[in-house]
């Protein structure tokens, strides 16, 4: 059915330093997460999921608890999400997530980002609307068909589903989420979830070559580098 859709899994950091910043990003968002939505993982189904994400992504259990024991002393740090749009350089639609306690400052290091690359950052909506927000599971499997009615007979908005050499991948609203990953774990106790996350999946892809594809690793790279941005989505293919 339908698109093709690229999982993307980041590879483990080599470095300390880089390991830092995939431990301070988990730990922000665990930290707002928990605090807006109370620390039990078993009365915050969204917190419950980004600890079980964390520990696959391998950050230590005391990262996990020193953001949940900051949530439960009530003070710490005021986090508010932010979102930027734009075009990358060689023209590729971007979304950049950040979670901050200054706007302004968040602004302006993202901005630079842009700026420095050649790329353009726009107003909001500028390129959310060539995404579909949804929630992604992918696993091991090949009766695609099987899942697609398991998961109608409990009532959850499939918006696609794929099966690719042995690998099924469903996608539904972003609000299907827990209802999703309810149905599929009823369904199929034995099963591993290989991604299962709510994502940016762009509607089309633009190819980047070149020098643009040079340009545009380095709009990656200075965006990693930037202390409040979570998550990028865009809908870039680089030519090899």
């Amino acid at each position: 059915m339908g698109r093709s859709f690229e999982v993307r899994k980041a590879s483990m950091a080599k470095t300390q330093g880089a390991k830092i910043k995939v431990y301070s990003k988990y730990g922000k968002e665990i930290y707002v997460c928990a605090k807006n939505g109370g620390v039990d993982p078993d009365m915050n189904l969204s917190l419950k999921h980004l600890i079980a994400k964390a520990k696959k992504d391998q950050v230590p259990a005391h990262v996990i608890d020193k953001a949940l024991d900051k949530a439960a002393g009530g003070g710490g740090e005021e986090y508010q999400p932010a979102r930027y749009e734009g075009f990358s350089p060689g023209g590729a639609s971007v979304i950049v997530d950040c979670l901050t306690d200054n706007g302004n400052r968040t602004f302006q290091d993202v901005r630079q980002c842009f700026v420095k690359t050649g790329a353009k950052i726009g107003s909001p909506g500028t390129t959310a609307h060539m995404f579909d927000h949804n929630a992604v599971f992918q696993f091991k499997g090949d009766n695609d068909e099987a899942v697609l009615e398991a998961l109608m007979m409990a009532d959850v908005d499939v918006t696609d589903i794929e099966s690719d050499d042995g690998v099924i991948t469903v996608f539904a609203p972003h609000t299907e989420f827990f209802k999703a990953k309810t149905a599929l774990n009823d369904e199929y106790p034995d099963l591993t979830l290989d991604v299962e996350e709510i994502t940016f999946v762009p509607q089309t892809h633009t190819q980047i070559e070149g020098e643009d594809a040079e340009k545009f690793q380095k709009f990656l790279d200075m965006l990693d580098e930037c202390d409040d941005v979570q998550q990028v989505y865009h809908n870039a293919e680089l030519s090899n």
